[in-house]
């Protein structure tokens, strides 16, 4: 199973729960010991499954940084549309291609 440290571990992502839902392995809890406790008496997804699947949506989400970084680093989207009003839509695109040039796709 992958491990993180509370350093690495995105802090907006669940992926052992998110790859659990995905498997169809909900409703399920975690208890304070970290054990899943799954309910309405499922055959509950394989530990290799869940580690699969953590694995692909890891992969997912760190395919998408570069849209996580854009995002955040676009003018506010009242600033892009004054942008096209004032200057055009050739300005607009020259401002949004630094961003994009910044953080290139793959």
């Amino acid at each position: 199973m992958i491990k993180f440290s509370a350093s690495e571990k995105p802090k907006d992502v669940d992926f052992l729960g998110l790859a659990i839902r995905k498997l169809g392995g909900s409703p399920f809890h975690m208890t304070a010991n970290h054990e899943i406790v799954y309910l309405d008496g499922q055959t509950p997804p394989t530990q290799a499954e869940i580690d699969d699947e953590i694995i692909r949506l890891q992969a997912e989400y760190d395919a998408q940084e570069y849209a996580r970084n854009r995002a955040t680093e676009y003018p506010a989207l009242a600033e892009q549309l004054d942008e096209i009003y004032h200057n055009g839509i050739v300005s607009w695109k020259a401002v949004i291609k630094v961003t994009k040039d910044k953080y290139p796709k793959g």
